[in-house]
């Protein structure tokens, strides 16, 4: 039983791009669809699709350039289950000087940092990509 699914997916991704994986397939859920929908506007995959094999699952299309280096070089979960992180919007973390992005958990869906600082919303940090 996996206790922290989002983890999990970010560990999934993290360890496909370090083995060169054109895709990889994750358990869906709509906190995981919602994530996978932020990496892909955000230039961090190439595509993303809902998959029904039963159980469902969404497969991301891992994107890197020319010379095969990966879109993402790290991905950290900050919030954990056993340590919430929470952030006002006034002091949302800015990721690499904005190099990267902040996925965060709002009142009004899942955004990135930059989008929550525009709307004036805090919630919890979810992970950082960069």
């Amino acid at each position: 039983m996996i206790t922290d699914p989002i983890s999990d997916m970010l560990t999934r991704i993290r360890n496909a791009y370090r083995v060169k994986k054109p895709e990889v397939s994750i358990p869906y859920s709509n906190m995981k669809f919602a994530i996978a929908k932020i990496l892909a506007s955000e230039g961090f995959a190439s595509a993303i699709e809902k998959v029904d094999t039963g159980f469902g699952e969404i497969r991301i299309v891992l994107k890197y350039d020319q010379g095969g280096a990966a879109a993402v070089s790290n991905i950290k979960r900050i919030s954990k289950p056993g340590r919430r992180e929470y952030a006002g919007c006034r002091s949302l973390p800015r990721v690499r000087s904005d190099h990267g992005i902040a996925i965060i958990s709002t009142s009004q869906g899942i955004m990135t940092n930059g989008e929550a600082r525009k709307r004036r919303l805090g919630g919890e940090v979810l992970c950082e990509i960069y």
